[in-house]
């Protein structure tokens, strides 16, 4: 089982946003409060040491050329790094952006995986 949060709107790629990258779309924009900004970065550094960044050990996996639409997911079972999700969930709830819990069994065409989380494309429709 994996775990995504994600804007319930795609993006112009077709994307639906992960948390992170509404985040850091908010700070973008100067849109976080200094407090804000100083979680997002403490708990950027925290996932950064934690958790593998895939495009570290694959740089093609977010190439847009190739993987236009790839995509991360919790594995269920990483469970400690899920639950530090909820200060950045707050802060998009703060600011109204939509931000929703999508679980599945099959997220797309797995390009990449670690004991936490895969990247994934997803299938095509239609």
């Amino acid at each position: 089982m994996y775990v995504r949060y994600q804007s319930p709107t795609p993006n112009a790629r077709g994307v639906h946003p992960g948390v992170f990258g509404l985040i850091n779309a908010l700070a973008k924009h100067g849109r976080l409060s200094p407090e804000e900004e100083r979680f997002r970065v403490e708990h950027h550094a925290w996932y950064h040491a934690n958790l593998i960044d895939p495009s570290d050990v694959d740089p093609r996996v977010y190439d847009r050329d190739l993987n236009p639409q790839a995509t991360a997911w919790f594995k269920t079972s990483a469970g400690h790094l899920v639950t530090r999700l909820t200060g950045y969930l707050e802060i998009l709830a703060a600011h109204q952006v939509a931000c929703v819990r999508v679980e599945t069994t099959d997220p797309g065409n797995v390009i990449y995986e670690d004991p936490h989380q895969v990247v994934v494309v997803p299938y095509r429709t239609g």
